[in-house]
């Protein structure tokens, strides 16, 4: 019988598991979770701390029971604190104090990532959250239930800053924003960023960019956050959001391998350096499929695939993770951004010719109630008039996210910026025209770059 090992309960490690099991009826199965929040979704957390998802169990993607009706043994509130690839043993540590030694005959670590934590002082004030796992949301919920704060400074306007806002806003707060860069939203292009500071400001929300944040102060009454500048502001409570590193101290400690910002060497079949031994999630490098070489890009959706992946193959399958494109999508108030694929910047440094066009155009036939305008930017190679990536920006009911997905899909099919032209999508009046925003895109590009514009 195999004995398989997941450290870590979120999205690879459950997903490994579960895929495992579908390979292996027979195997034993063992995940070793930290807390007591198996399958979460960690991105729903602005959501339930909005007061969308008005309760925490909603975000499960599947219950414990589920789980451990697939016949996966879960051991929570378990911590990892080493791995003996010799003689493969992990030894754990109970909340309680205790400790065991499991064997393996193959193991997935799924350590995720943790929160950066940034050269500011202060950090460690009252009032001053990070938002990574369950327990951060319900610290952040408690304090915003006991202390009835009025207002927020949040540092950072990435994906979860943005959310944030919107969630915190929702909630009553005056919101204020701080930006080390020159626009919020720096994943996506300055001119769809500039779009998304708009939609805050118009909902309340004060950006401030171009700002590095130095230190954090508390007195009786607030907060106090001064940076770069002479900027400074004051607010009940602080979200510090400027990204994640990769958790991997104990892959390292075992002499697993790591590269790109720390995070564990892998190859596309999920497999470390050690025999064995695999890795999936926030905690690995991840193949890129334009690039055809390894970055790193922790996003959920890519963790579920690697997960997978690493499961298959350590249950005796033969899986190969086909690479991301970085595909994502925000929803910030009435607005959705939404990119995939290279930025034309991004492109360029990595030995592309691109070009990029930005279209306005309408969501739907104009006749039909509630069109909305949308901003589409394509990014395609003059030479071999391959996509590289897009990013689009509308209302939250105009289908960004279909859009969006309908590029990253090209791109995974090898097509040329042309080729969209020719795939034949829906329409009916009331969601779409004709020619779908999409490949309006497509032919501006084109256009441009018959006539050689934009060299």
């Amino acid at each position: 019988m195999k004995r398989l090992i997941a450290i870590g309960g979120s999205d690879a490690g459950i997903s490994a598991a579960l895929r495992a099991r579908e390979i292996d009826p027979a195997a034993e199965i063992t995940v070793v979770v930290a807390d007591q929040y198996p399958n979460f979704s960690i991105c729903g957390l602005p959501f339930y701390l909005s007061g969308e998802v008005q309760d925490w169990k909603m975000l499960a993607h599947r219950t414990t029971a589920d789980i451990e009706n697939e016949g996966i043994h879960l051991l929570l509130d378990h911590t990892a604190i080493d791995i003996d690839s010799d003689k493969k043993q992990v030894r754990v540590v109970v909340k309680n104090g205790s400790s065991k030694t499991l064997e393996y005959g193959r193991l997935v670590i799924g350590t995720g990532a943790v929160s950066v934590e940034p050269d500011i002082e202060g950090l460690q004030l009252p009032g001053v959250f990070t938002l990574r796992w369950m327990d951060d949301s319900f610290a952040m919920q408690r304090y915003l239930t006991e202390h009835n704060p009025k207002s927020a400074i949040i540092i950072g306007a990435g994906y979860i800053g943005m959310e944030m806002a919107d969630a915190l806003t929702c909630r009553g707060l005056k919101v204020t924003v701080v930006e080390y860069f020159d626009s919020v939203l720096t994943t996506v292009d300055p001119e769809i960023g500039n779009l998304v500071q708009v939609e805050l400001e118009k909902h309340g929300v004060v950006v401030n960019t171009g700002i590095a944040v130095v230190k954090i102060e508390k007195n009786e009454r607030c907060l106090t956050v001064s940076g770069s500048k002479g900027f400074s502001a004051s607010a009940d409570m602080v979200l510090v959001a400027v990204g994640a590193r990769p958790e991997t101290s104990l892959a390292g400690a075992a002499g697993i391998a790591t590269g790109i910002k720390g995070a564990i060497k892998v190859d596309r079949r999920m497999r470390t350096n050690l025999p064995d031994i695999y890795a999936a999630g926030d905690c690995v490098e991840t193949w890129h499929k334009i690039l055809q070489k390894y970055t790193y890009l922790p996003l959920g959706s890519t963790a579920h695939k690697q997960g997978r992946v690493a499961g298959e193959n350590m249950a005796g399958g033969d899986g190969e993770f086909q690479g991301t494109l970085g595909t994502q999508a925000v929803k910030i108030f009435n607005l959705v951004a939404a990119g995939t694929g290279l930025r034309d910047t991004i492109a360029r440094e990595y030995g592309f010719d691109p070009l990029t066009v930005e279209i306005e155009t309408w969501d739907h036939k104009v006749y039909y109630p509630g069109a909305q305008k949308m901003r589409v930017r394509l990014t395609g190679d003059r030479g071999t008039h391959r996509i590289l990536g897009a990013q689009i920006v509308g209302h939250r009911k105009s289908e960004i996210s279909k859009r969006i997905d309908i590029i990253a899909a090209a791109i995974y099919g090898g097509l040329s910026v042309e080729n969209l032209n020719d795939i034949d999508l829906s329409y009916t009046p009331p969601l779409s025209s004709p020619w779908d925003p999409v490949q309006m895109a497509t032919q501006a590009w084109s256009k441009k770059n018959l006539k050689g514009i934009g060299r």
